[in-house]
């Protein structure tokens, strides 16, 4: 099965325009008003009304204590999953949790039953020198983003994680890898890790939310070839 690539940080047309194109099966839009990859729902849902069809859009949430303002917020920007990063969650019955920062049980991230609607839920988890795969066991989540922890930064943080950790994680659900990939490693990740997807943001950019076109066709192209040799190695 090729790998998917999901692009993430979107704040252009023309960056979106170009992902679909080389092949994205996912766009991510950062609702997170301190990233600096930052758009307003209105201006993502802009950009998502002139996509082409069978694209997932998704929208990431860090922080967010209000299941029903992160469903608004989805609906006005109209994505289709959501992704939510700690360190806070939205609780089952009201009450904030405190969600997983370095190595809290996954168990105290969200409460997905009921309480996003219908919506896909990617739970992100940022991965520690001490974190210990088996807590993704009881997550009701349909997939694991996994990323490099930073004590500034949520998401975008431009450092690799410990793909040993990965290879481990995906016992207990799909994995979407991501944290400091680029061109230059995404192929070694595919051929260590074998993700259900990759994800890539600051690995692909000039600046912050701005996509640069030849490092996202040297991304794809990167990609394409590590699937190619994962056939031949099965054939």
């Amino acid at each position: 099965m090729p790998t998917r690539v999901k692009i993430c940080g979107i704040t252009r047309l023309e960056d979106a325009r170009l992902a679909v194109e080389l092949g994205a099966s996912a766009l991510g839009f950062n609702f997170y008003p301190r990233s600096p990859r930052y758009i307003a729902p209105a201006a993502a849902s802009a950009i998502i009304r002139q996509l082409q069809p069978f694209v997932v859009t998704v929208g990431v949430f860090a922080d967010e204590t209000d299941a029903g303002r992160v469903c608004a917020v989805a609906r006005e920007a109209r994505v289709g999953a959501l992704q939510l990063h700690g360190p806070r969650f939205p609780a089952a019955n009201g009450p904030t949790v405190d969600g997983l920062v370095v190595n809290g049980p996954i168990v105290n991230g969200p409460t997905v039953n009921g309480m996003f609607g219908d919506y896909p839920v990617i739970r992100a988890v940022p991965i520690c020198d001490r974190f210990e795969p088996e807590q993704f066991a009881a997550s009701p989540v349909s997939a694991f983003l996994l990323d490099a922890f930073d004590p500034e930064l949520i998401g975008g943080t431009g450092k690799t994680i410990d793909w040993a950790v990965a290879r481990e994680a995906k016992k207990y659900g799909p994995v979407i890898l991501a944290g400091g990939l680029t061109p230059e490693n995404v192929g070694e990740a595919i051929r260590q890790v074998k993700p259900f997807a990759v994800d890539v943001a600051s690995g692909v950019e000039s600046a912050p939310g701005k996509k640069d076109p030849a490092k996202l066709r040297a991304f794809f192209a990167a990609v394409e070839k590590a699937d190619r040799q994962k056939s031949e190695v099965r054939s």
